[in-house]
């Protein structure tokens, strides 16, 4: 009897394990994985917190990943620090660990990371907002609509490249909230929801009614800043950009609730995350990055139908073509 040197897809199973199963980007995520175990044969397990930002239950989802022996896992981190110690445990019994969307910090303590360049993305909306402001831009009152406390590496990343995009100092490029210009009105945090969106913009615009540009770490956040605006009669007096490129946010685009977003691909960075998974079982093999980047850029695209010089971009029904949710 002959048996083959590498583990048969019947024997191969994998896991995902997403912040929420809720947000649109991350059912997308869940649809791209799924569809690419399908056809590769691979058993593949879902999990999810229950919020964003529920770290306890990332680690019960990976010791039941350790514990059904699979072979990898594919991790959106809620706390890219928090959840190290655990994808330790799960790199040392054997396991080939991805971190999709959000790198982990250290990015090496994930075997791989395949996302966005969450920088660039943020950058992209930082240059368009400023080009498009144009000499509006040196007095600026900027709101800033992030993530959460624990400032995830995803939460950090866009922030500070919405700033260098927009030409302000971000002192410690790794840290939200050490920077002194005066065009920063205000940091909160929403959670990535459009109730913490419209939450934080409502606290930020007690601190400074003359709020005029708000960054959102997402489109559901930029949904729920932009109601907040609209009950104070201030909304088109506002610029937002934000980070998604989900159908609903390009729609929002196309009607002027947010200015531009960065567009970002989570079906596909899933699906290629199951192939890596599968190589590995097959051959041992481990994804390498994108040359000249610590991670696989899986790409971003800027969405507005009011191009600024000098910043690339595609109109929204070249974004709805590619959206997702």
């Amino acid at each position: 009897m002959a048996f083959a040197s590498s583990a048969s897809a019947a024997d191969v199973s994998a896991c995902l394990i997403t912040k929420t199963d809720t947000n649109p980007f991350f059912v997308k995520m869940k649809e791209g994985a799924s569809a690419k175990a399908k056809e590769l044969g691979i058993t593949l397990k879902a999990y999810a917190g229950k919020v964003d930002g529920d770290n306890e239950s990332q680690v019960a989802a990976i010791e039941s990943c350790i514990a059904d022996q699979a072979k990898g896992i594919l991790l959106v981190p809620s706390d890219s620090k928090a959840i190290v110690d655990s994808v330790k445990k799960a790199r040392d019994a054997g396991i080939l660990v991805i971190a999709l969307d959000t790198p982990l910090d250290p990015i090496d303590a994930a075997d791989s990371t395949f996302a966005t360049d969450n920088f660039k993305a943020g950058e992209l909306i930082g240059s368009w907002a400023k080009a498009t402001l144009g000499d509006k831009a040196k007095d600026a009152h900027i709101a800033y609509m992030d993530l959460n406390p624990s400032q995830p590496t995803v939460d950090v990343l866009r922030d500070q490249g919405f700033m260098t995009g927009f030409g302000i100092d971000t002192k410690d490029v790794n840290k939200i909230g050490d920077e002194d210009d005066a065009r920063n009105v205000c940091h909160d945090v929403t959670n990535g929801n459009e109730e913490g969106g419209r939450k934080a913009m409502e606290n930020c615009l007690t601190k400074d009614p003359g709020i005029n540009v708000v960054y959102t770490i997402n489109e559901p956040a930029a949904a729920g800043a932009f109601e907040a605006l609209k009950a104070v009669g201030n909304e088109k007096n506002v610029l937002i950009v934000s980070v998604d490129g989900g159908c609903p946010g390009v729609k929002n685009v196309a009607e002027g609730v947010i200015g531009a977003t960065s567009q970002q691909y989570p079906l596909l960075m899933a699906a290629m995350g199951i192939e890596a998974i599968k190589k590995f079982a097959d051959t041992g093999e481990k994804p390498k990055p994108t040359e000249g980047k610590t991670f696989f850029d899986t790409g971003a695209t800027l969405i507005t139908d009011k191009p600024a010089a000098g910043v690339d971009s595609i109109d929204t029904k070249d974004g709805l073509a590619k959206c997702w949710g």
